[in-house]
């Protein structure tokens, strides 16, 4: 079907991308979606060029389910929520390389923090190939973590992957107690060598691939699974006190990883968890529709 000709009224982007893939979607002023996709990993600290490229597609195709011509977005207020966005020159950049009439690019944190809890007061735990900890109260967000692979993201995809290939190197050496999850992942492998090279160059979203099956492992009683499930919410429980959580506050566990720490996590934590009121994608809607409403 051929691209309607509405390329003068205005549309809000919304956008949220990570180490494992992005999401958009476009909406007119109303709030009204009209067009979503998704596409490859967006971390422009991982990649700058495969985050533009991959948020240029996913715009695309958005773009063509809603039925827009090329230069719709000439006239729109777009918000991205990005992982890896830890300086203003990185924002600059992105900003630069896409068709947007107003646009602001951000870390994902403020997006996530919109999406999940509007105007409302508590704290979240984003846990996907990243992670980060925050906390609103009266409008003002405090964060914990969000810094990245090589040394941060504690308790995250990449972070949980890392952690079970060096275990599995420490049981190679009989520094630690084999489990069935370490010895199929030497098996895998074939040979520790290969696995340290595997390492060397694996990409967080890479690592992160191991993350799912060590949650299924936990859950299983795999004691090398267990510990570092337990690790990571230890993790996710002291960020949240550093950001200052209340007790009694919702929580919001975030991310493909988010709810698979819920068992892990002290009582009174995991019975305060609540469902986010929507996601980042929704999230960076809300604060591209606060752009259009200032007039950007």
């Amino acid at each position: 079907m051929a691209a309607r000709n509405r390329n003068n009224l205005n549309y809000l982007i919304g956008v949220d991308g990570g180490g494992t893939g992005c999401r958009i979607a476009i909406a007119d002023t109303d709030g009204r979606v009209i067009g979503r996709a998704s596409g490859e990993a967006a971390n422009p600290a991982t990649s700058m060029n495969g985050a533009i490229a991959a948020l240029a597609d996913a715009l695309k195709d958005a773009r063509l389910q809603a039925q827009l011509g090329e230069s719709a977005f000439e006239s729109s207020f777009a918000h991205l929520g990005l992982a890896g966005v830890l300086s203003s020159a990185i924002a600059r950049k992105v900003a630069e390389a896409l068709p947007f009439g107003k646009c602001q690019v951000t870390d994902d944190r403020p997006t996530s923090v919109a999406g999940a809890l509007g105007n409302r007061d508590g704290a979240l735990a984003v846990i996907g190939t990243g992670s980060f900890i925050g906390r609103q109260t009266g409008g003002k967000c405090r964060f914990a973590g969000g810094w990245g692979p090589h040394l941060g993201d504690e308790a995250s995809g990449a972070w949980l992957g890392k952690r079970l290939l060096a275990t599995a190197l420490l049981t190679e050496d009989d520094l630690a107690a084999p489990s069935p999850l370490t010895e199929s992942v030497l098996w895998e492998f074939g040979a520790a060598s290969e696995l340290v090279l595997f390492a060397k160059d694996a990409q967080p979203k890479e690592l992160a691939a191991f993350a799912p099956r060590i949650a299924d492992a936990a859950d299983g009683g795999d004691a090398v699974a267990d510990a570092l499930m337990r690790e990571g919410a230890e993790y996710i429980e002291r960020a949240l006190a550093a950001v200052g959580r209340k007790p009694g506050e919702p929580l919001c566990l975030m991310g493909n990883l988010g709810l698979r720490y819920a068992d892990y996590l002290r009582p009174d934590l995991a019975d305060s968890v609540s469902m986010p009121a929507g996601t980042a994608v929704d999230g960076a809607l809300s604060l591209a529709a606060r752009m259009a409403e200032i007039g950007g």
